[in-house]
């Protein structure tokens, strides 16, 4: 698309769609207009890779996940389309800037974290690389929740990101699907006197396709991100509303419309976690009928299903996948046992994210019986001929079998969804090195010896479209200039970067990147937070999900330490600027209290006259893409710290890496990969390894007993108490006590060989050139992390596309 059509849709969209004219447009009517002119060539595509598609019947992947983190797609777009100069030069002519109007765009609010962003970059990856590929997804009306800070304490506030209705939503009403949930089982005969369950007395929950364009890198492949929303099957009841019950009349309309209200609901109440699973059958129960109605209208038999059709569970929320297949294949297809579990294990793959136990899902059964009865029938069955494969593998050892099986006994009895996702799949698979060896060892290691040809490991990346092109247009340039543009498909091509390590010209124009986009970053934080934050200091940042096993903890703890050094040891330190972001769980009450101490923190080092120009904190709210988009690119230093063997893989330490910060991280996750493409020499590697955590875990690790040997830890950890911080003496005890007594993410233990790699990392910066030769390095040797590599091993060993 040239300038030129460009903008004669652009003015069309303003008139017709948006009804005003380009000199009355505001920035919003402009950004709207705009994205529905790119709409158009994005459907065209979309139709002529679906016809493509018709005419070569292959192999298609549904990738299954309750959050899609996707961000802002205008820009995205434009450049995989290939128009972002003929955007940029359609807005010129109308007096108006592409990034300035890009700006207005919500972040589509879909998702929390990592999870959410990785299923983004899959999507993007599947589309360059011409695989048929459909993202499956809630089209929550809500995301996770907007962050503001009151007295640098997180408050939640509603994200209503579509309220305005996105721009790249197209509603398939013609697609709409009628969901069961509830009821009862009536308990019948068949014809032949077999038992025949009815599942009856259900309600209806319908679910209505919301599609979002996704182009791939040239724009020859568009495929679909499907988001379902949920809508009532009866607006209301005109008999009692006409009785004058107005409220009762659109009761179910509003319960029904609730499931797609907002993204993870609390389960810490009965009506929670009930919405909760809720919401993950809703999200199977769409996308499994959507891949059996393309299955049927491509006229194959459905004994072929797995030679059509791959279904990815990204971690345990879609597990129910395992039991609604079933459901469809044996009570609506009608096929024997035997041969509808052959094809749900041939079609469905399980992807595992974390060894934290709060994301291994478990769903009363008290609860499933009521939501989903067939279902609950259907687990017992997989279970009851799941346990006798454990029988006859381990006779007569019923600790296997109570370890093994789908339900949890006890007072109350639980369905274990990672379970059910291990035994309904042909794959399982761990997203680094590490986190797959812990799976097959740690979390579930008897499956592993019954199955190890179904575990394989598949390390997480990351789309360089996204997270150096559109994210960093200093870096992309020189790199086009430097390699051609092939890199952005192939990242591997970043190697070439290497010959240039000794160019002395080359590493300044590095220099000069980072810089301006250290700039970009102060004006950001000007803007919104209204205070300076000095360019020339080392920008240390953490940005990421509030988590106690991130340790944030260990992060600030450094930080006062930093500070008590300078003004009470009068300490000539390197100038460092600490940045942190990240959301907590609005029930996640000591991640709230780290947030808070965060603050704390940076209020008292902002107005102590002794720190200026050598240290300062900052706290960046509301934590999302488009605000990574221009801090990632801005950090000198990427915080990567997690307690080893708890950090799956993390997908934070390749963008920040690609971006030409240098890490300091821990033995964990792709650091460790990481470590051994770029040389674990160009990294800052400290602390525990996940063996010797274990180890210290067996010994009876005493965190009391280092606050009374080490100074420094007794200094740091008292003056967090002693009213400097916070508006009182003693505010923060609770997570001085948590560190004292429990310490159960190794804080304290690791916190002198942190303190001793930050030293490093602070000597070292005071040596410009050899810094960012440091970082061109880092860049160079980051191909293996794409995500285009990634899908390409699903593809390959998974999904036989």
């Amino acid at each position: 698309m040239n300038a030129s059509d460009i903008a004669l849709n652009l003015e069309r969209e303003l008139r017709y769609a948006v009804g005003t004219s380009p000199e009355a447009a505001d920035h919003y009517d402009v950004f709207r207009a705009m994205s529905l002119a790119l709409r158009q060539e994005l459907v065209d595509r979309e139709r002529q890779t679906r016809q493509s598609r018709a005419q070569q019947p292959t192999k298609r992947v549904y990738y299954l996940s309750m959050e899609f983190l996707i961000g802002q797609s205008l820009i995205n777009n434009a450049l995989n389309l290939g128009s972002h100069s003929g955007c940029g030069a359609a807005l010129d002519s109308l007096g108006r800037n592409l990034d300035e109007l890009a700006a207005h765009e919500p972040d589509a609010a879909l998702g929390n974290g990592g999870l959410g962003r990785l299923a983004a970059c899959f999507i993007d990856s599947m589309a360059t690389l011409g695989i048929a590929g459909t993202g499956c997804g809630i089209r929550y009306d809500y995301g996770l929740f907007r962050q503001e800070l009151v007295d640098g304490q997180q408050r939640e506030r509603p994200d209503n990101w579509n309220a305005d209705s996105s721009p790249w939503l197209i509603e398939r009403h013609a697609e709409a699907h009628q969901i069961p949930v509830y009821g009862h089982i009536e308990h019948l005969q068949g014809p032949d006197g077999d038992y025949l369950p009815m599942w009856m007395g259900w309600t209806t929950v319908v679910g209505m396709p919301c599609d979002m364009p996704i182009v791939g890198h040239g724009g020859h492949t568009v495929n679909t991100l499907r988001l379902y929303a949920a809508r009532s099957s009866e607006s209301f009841d005109m008999q009692i509303f006409n009785s004058g019950d107005f409220i009762k009349a659109v009761e179910q309309k509003v319960a029904s419309e609730t499931i797609s209200k907002v993204l993870y609901p609390t389960d810490a109440v009965d009506a929670g976690r009930e919405l909760r699973l809720v919401q993950e059958y809703f999200l199977v129960a769409c996308a499994l009928r959507d891949a059996l109605r393309t299955f049927d209208l491509e006229g194959h038999p459905i004994d072929e299903l797995p030679r059509w059709v791959a279904v990815q569970m990204n971690d345990t929320h879609p597990a129910l996948a395992v039991a609604e297949l079933m459901r469809i294949l044996v009570d609506e297809r009608r096929l024997p046992w035997d041969g509808a579990w052959a094809l749900t294990t041939g079609t469905l793959a399980y992807t595992n994210h974390t060894l934290m136990p709060e994301a291994l899902e478990k769903w009363s059964v008290a609860l499933f019986e009521r939501v989903l009865p067939r279902h609950l029938q259907l687990i017992y069955e997989i279970n009851r001929r799941f346990l006798a494969v454990v029988q006859a593998r381990w006779p007569g050892d019923d600790v296997a079998a109570a370890e093994l099986s789908l339900i949890e006994e006890g007072p109350h009895r639980k369905v274990r969804m990672a379970h059910l996702a291990i035994v309904g799949s042909h794959s399982v698979n761990g997203v680094a090195a590490l986190h797959t060896q812990l799976v097959k060892s740690h979390l579930v290691p008897r499956f592993h010896q019954l199955w190890p040809e179904k575990f394989n490991n598949k390390t997480n990346g990351v789309t360089p479209r996204r997270w150096i092109n559109q994210a960093n247009p200093g870096l992309a340039a020189l790199l086009n200039e430097t390699l051609g543009t092939g890199w952005v498909t192939d990242l591997d091509q970043l190697r070439g970067l290497e010959a240039h390590l000794d160019d002395t010209a080359f590493v300044e124009r590095i220099a000069r990147i980072k810089h301006d986009n250290k700039l970009r970053l102060v004006r950001e934080v000007a803007k919104g937070q209204h205070r300076a934050v000095d360019v020339q200091t080392l920008f240390d940042v953490q940005s990421k999900r509030m988590h106690e096993y991130k340790r944030q903890l260990l992060n600030l703890l450094h930080v006062v330490h930093l500070y008590l050094r300078v003004v009470e040891d009068g300490a000539d330190i390197t100038p460092r600027t600490h940045i942190f972001a990240g959301k907590a769980a609005p029930g996640y009450d000591m991640a709230k209290r780290i947030i808070h101490l965060i603050n704390a923190v940076a209020t008292t080092i902002g107005r102590d006259r002794r720190a200026d120009g050598r240290l300062s904190v900052v706290f960046v709210p509301d934590y999302k893409v488009s605000v990574a988009e221009w801090l990632i690119p801005a950090a000198d230093v990427s915080e990567q710290i997690s307690t080893a063997g708890l950090e799956a893989s993390g997908t934070g330490n390749m963008k920040f890496a690609m971006n030409g910060a240098l890490t300091v991280g821990t033995w964990d996750g792709a650091n460790i990969e990481m470590a051994e493409q770029i040389g674990p020499e160009h990294l800052y590697i400290f602390g525990l390894r996940a063996e010797e955590v274990e180890a210290r875990q067996r010994q009876g690790y005493q965190p009391r007993a280092l606050y009374e040997q080490s100074p420094a830890i007794r200094r740091v950890l008292d003056a967090l108490v002693d009213g400097r911080f916070g508006r009182h003496a003693g505010q923060f005890q609770p997570i001085v006590d948590s560190l004292l007594y429990h310490d159960t993410f190794f804080v304290l233990a690791d916190f002198a060989a942190y303190v001793q790699a930050q030293e490093r990392i602070s000597a070292d910066f005071r040596h410009p050139a050899a810094w960012h030769r440091k970082a061109l390095l880092n860049i160079a040797r980051m191909g293996q992390f794409s995500s285009d590599r990634t899908i390409r091993e699903y593809a390959r060993d998974i999904w036989r596309v």
